[in-house]
Formats: structure tokens, C-alpha cells, sequence
């Protein structure tokens, strides 16, 4: 899509703190005005029209939009968004009850070309990985993450995290 129009979407989800939570709705109809802009198969109107839902607290009502955003190409028109679609659907997935899907849709996302987002997928999967009872996997995966980022420990802290899941001698 054009700048123009990311703009607004941006600039849409900036003003997203300003609505109370009984004005989901109004915020919402934004989201749809913007998304009807688009052409009706668009996957990134599908995407925004999800990501709405999602953060107001639809996760049963995201699932199926981030699903046909990602089935319609989201990856190749935006391979960002596309990843970000896979990290929100996850989270979905974990509270609609199904973390088990959530781990298959991010798991290949581990060894996906790295970006801003490794982090987002490495914490939510520790998310699914926890709700299907899979802590020591979940916490693992967090501590590799946030090892980088300590000023002092690094090594010893990704060490930790390696123990968590190698098979004990």
C-alpha cells in the first residue's frame, strides 16, 4: 500500500491509548475505515482488522482474520507484518487455548532471518511452551533472549539457558 495510507495506520495505533477501554468499538470502526480502503482481498486490511480485535481484548475474533491475512500472502507483501502476524497469532492461539498451535506457527521462526522482532517470537513462544506445561523449554528460550542484552553475564546466562533443555548425562 501506499505511504499515505501507512501513515494513517500508524498514526491510528499511536492514538490507540487515547480511547478508553467502552470505546473499543470507535476504535475499531478506524481500523475498519482504514482497511476499507483497501482492495477486499488486501491481507494487510485483514492484518490491521486483526490486530484491532487482538488489542482489545478479541483474541476469539483475531484468530481467523490473522489466519486468512498470512493464508493471502501477509509474508510476501510485507514479510515484517507477516512475522508480526505470526507472533499476534501465537499469542491468540496460547489465550484461545490452543498453545500447541502457537509453538508450530513459531518454532520455524527461530531460525527465520533475524530482525527486531526475535525477541517478541522467542518470548511468546516461552508463553505457549509454558501454558502446555513446557517451562523449563519457555524459560530457557527467555533467558537466551535477554542474555545479549545485560551488561555483565552474558556468557554465563545463555550457558544457563542451554542447560535447561540438554538432555542431563
Amino acid at each position: 500500500m501506499d505511504q499515505d495510507w501507512e501513515k494513517r495506520v500508524t498514526a491510528a495505533w499511536a492514538a490507540f491509548e487515547d480511547y478508553a477501554e467502552e470505546d473499543a468499538a470507535d476504535f475499531r470502526a478506524v481500523v475498519d475505515a482504514l482497511a476499507d480502503e483497501l482492495p477486499a482481498d488486501s491481507p494487510l486490511g485483514l492484518f490491521e482488522r486483526a490486530c484491532a480485535w487482538d488489542s482489545t481484548g478479541h483474541s476469539d475474533r483475531a484468530v481467523p482474520l490473522y489466519r486468512e491475512a498470512l493464508e493471502r500472502g501477509l509474508g510476501e507483501v510485507s514479510p515484517y507484518k507477516g512475522r508480526r502476524a505470526k507472533i499476534q497469532l501465537s499469542s491468540s492461539l496460547r489465550n484461545t487455548g490452543h498453545p500447541e498451535e502457537g509453538v508450530k506457527l513459531l518454532s520455524p521462526e527461530l531460525v527465520a532471518p533475524s530482525d527486531e522482532l526475535d525477541d517478541a517470537v522467542r518470548a511468546t513462544l516461552a508463553l505457549c511452551l509454558s501454558s502446555m506445561g513446557r517451562d523449563r523449554e519457555g524459560l530457557s528460550l527467555v533467558l537466551g533472549a535477554l542474555a545479549p542484552h545485560l551488561p555483565r553475564y552474558q556468557r554465563s546466562m545463555a550457558n544457563y539457558a542451554r542447560l535447561l533443555v540438554e538432555p542431563e548425562d
